[in-house]
C-alpha cells in the first residue's frame, strides 16, 4: 500500500545512487494521501507507479508516472466461481498472457 511517499521517496534515490537506472514502484492499494502525487511526480528517481484499481483515485489528479491496473474482471470472476462452487485457485493457475 502506498499512503504518504517519503519512504519510497528515499528507497528510489539509494538504488538510483546505486546504479539503477529505472525504479518502479509497485503497490496494490494507491491511497496518496496529501500531495503524494505530486511527491512522486517530482521524484526524478521514481520511474513509475503501478497500482491495481482497488481504490479509486477519483478527485485526485494522477501523474503520468501513475499505471493503474483493473482488477475488476477478476473480481467478477472470483465472486461469479465462488457463487457457483467453482475453483477460485484455478484462476491464478491460468493466467491468460
Amino acid at each position: 500500500m502506498i499512503d504518504g511517499v517519503k519512504t519510497f521517496q528515499a528507497a528510489a534515490q539509494t538504488l538510483v545512487e546505486a546504479g539503477a537506472t529505472r525504479v518502479y514502484l509497485v503497490a496494490t492499494h494507491g491511497l496518496f494521501e496529501g500531495n503524494a502525487l505530486q511527491k512522486i511526480h517530482d521524484e526524478p528517481a521514481i520511474h513509475e507507479v503501478i497500482i491495481t484499481n482497488t481504490i479509486s483515485l477519483a478527485g485526485k489528479r494522477p501523474t503520468d508516472k501513475i499505471r493503474v491496473i483493473d482488477l475488476s474482471a477478476v473480481f467478477a470472476e472470483s465472486v461469479r466461481r465462488t457463487h457457483n462452487g467453482e475453483s477460485v485457485s484455478y484462476l491464478f493457475q491460468n493466467v491468460p498472457d
